[in-house]
């Protein structure tokens, strides 16, 4: 979450050229206490505050709460005092965990190129999801709307040509906004600021340049390097001035962590029925194999997760005796796994897939499951899957699916070019 000062005046709207602005900065709007509101729509409008009710700090407020003046990070007896009419919830990291790794995940679907910061915020570099997704502002407006239907929270997202650039716009557009500064408007738009809104300026630096007479961004700019120097040190002088003019040039830089590859959905209405879970499995795996594929990486981990109606998560996961790229393995795997939770008796609000402990594939010597070693052609299930791919990339990805005893599609057409393209594959092979 942005705590950085915004300016009253600043221009909402800096122009549409895109060309030149491929960083985006993803922030999530009061976020602990909007996981709060998804599961307990009727506090929505009410003033919520998270955290301890007798001793602690607030961990976060909604926005009704920071009309009071109630902020993060503050004691919960001056907020109570502010807003002795605020609902107070506990805390519940666990979940907000879950929900943060879900919409990571989200992104990582967008690019590799993620930079996780905080439990509520990341960089993207989209510049290579552009030919696939379209420009920044139609993968954020995208990426939003996931969010809030998957999730039921808002994100604001702010699109530059540079980190600093872009975590300033998201701080502009919040709360559930958008904002793209194009390369060119990046000066103008930051002349409009207070100083204090540049990184690495807080209290004891924004006094020290007031003494200066410096107290806007623009007048900063407009002051030369070694009179900056003087005032707040050598390093932090040089750098406060590039700030000024928009130069950052760091890039973003991937989170490091373990690789994996997954895909979830919420149910419209809570399932009670286990045949359409078990397909919605089945149409994950397919998702997940294909991304595999794409990638060309095999699993050897297979991850399923439910979560029930009354928003208890149940995570579980088996290692598989060799690796694989193949929906097929993952379903059986998957539908396995969703077997053996126990649901309590509740129906299902989300499930979702993921392929974890990732390898590439190339090198990787053919491993045969116990079906596969008595056909005739063990190699026909996965070109069969490819085949399904070259279909869905020409036609769309719901041009064809997978059915549990084979394939299920959509397009008639697509359905014969499948078939076409897999006596093709079984030419070449033969």
């Amino acid at each position: 979450m942005s705590k950085a000062p915004r300016s009253a005046t600043a221009n909402r709207d800096w122009g549409s050229d895109e060309s030149q602005t491929s960083v985006m900065h993803v922030d999530m709007d009061a976020f602990f206490a909007l996981c709060e509101l998804a599961r307990r729509p009727e506090l929505r409008g009410l003033a919520v505050i998270v955290g301890g009710r007798d001793r602690g700090v607030v961990l976060a407020a909604t926005y009704e709460a920071r009309a009071f003046g109630v902020r993060s990070a503050m004691p919960m007896a001056s907020a109570m005092r502010l807003c002795p009419q605020a609902v107070v919830v506990p805390p519940d990291h666990r979940r907000y965990s879950d929900v943060s790794r879900s919409i990571m995940a989200t992104m990582e679907e967008i690019t590799p190129i993620v930079e996780q910061v905080s439990i509520d915020e990341a960089f993207l570099d989209v510049s290579g999801a552009r030919r696939r997704l379209g420009p920044p502002t139609v993968i954020g407006a995208r990426l939003r709307a996931h969010v809030q239907a998957a999730h039921g929270v808002t994100c604001s997202v702010g699109i530059a040509k540079n980190k600093f650039l872009a975590k300033l716009a998201s701080t502009h557009a919040k709360p559930d906004g958008m904002l793209l500064v194009p390369a060119q408007a990046s000066v103008p738009f930051l002349r409009t600021l207070p100083v204090g809104a540049l990184w690495g300026v807080g209290e004891k630096t924004e006094a020290m340049l007031a003494r200066w007479g410096i107290t806007t961004v623009a007048q900063l700019a407009d002051t030369d390097v070694a009179t900056l120097q003087a005032a707040v040190g050598r390093v932090h002088g040089a750098h406060l001035h590039d700030l000024a003019w928009g130069r950052d040039p760091r890039p973003v830089v991937p989170t490091s962590h373990e690789r994996s590859i997954g895909n979830e959905t919420t149910f419209g209405a809570d399932q009670h029925d286990p045949r359409a879970v078990e397909v919605r499995v089945l149409e994950l795996c397919d998702k997940v194999a294909g991304r595999l594929r794409e990638q060309g990486v095999v699993t050897r981990t297979v991850a399923l997760k439910v979560r029930t109606s009354d928003f208890r998560t149940l995570t579980r996961s088996r290692t598989l005796d060799g690796p694989t790229d193949l929906a097929r393995d993952l379903y059986q795997v998957g539908r396995e796994l969703l077997a053996a939770v126990d649901l309590r008796g509740l129906p299902v609000r989300l499930v979702g897939v993921r392929a974890e402990n990732l390898q590439p594939r190339a090198g990787l010597p053919e491993q045969l499951t116990l079906d596969e070693a008595s056909a005739e052609r063990p190699s026909t299930r996965r070109e069969a899957e490819v085949a399904l791919d070259a279909v869905r990339q020409r036609f769309g990805s719901r041009s064809i699916g997978l059915g549990a005893g084979g394939l299920a599609t959509t397009s008639g057409r697509a359905a014969e070019d499948g078939e076409r393209l897999r006596d093709s594959r079984h030419a070449q092979a033969g």
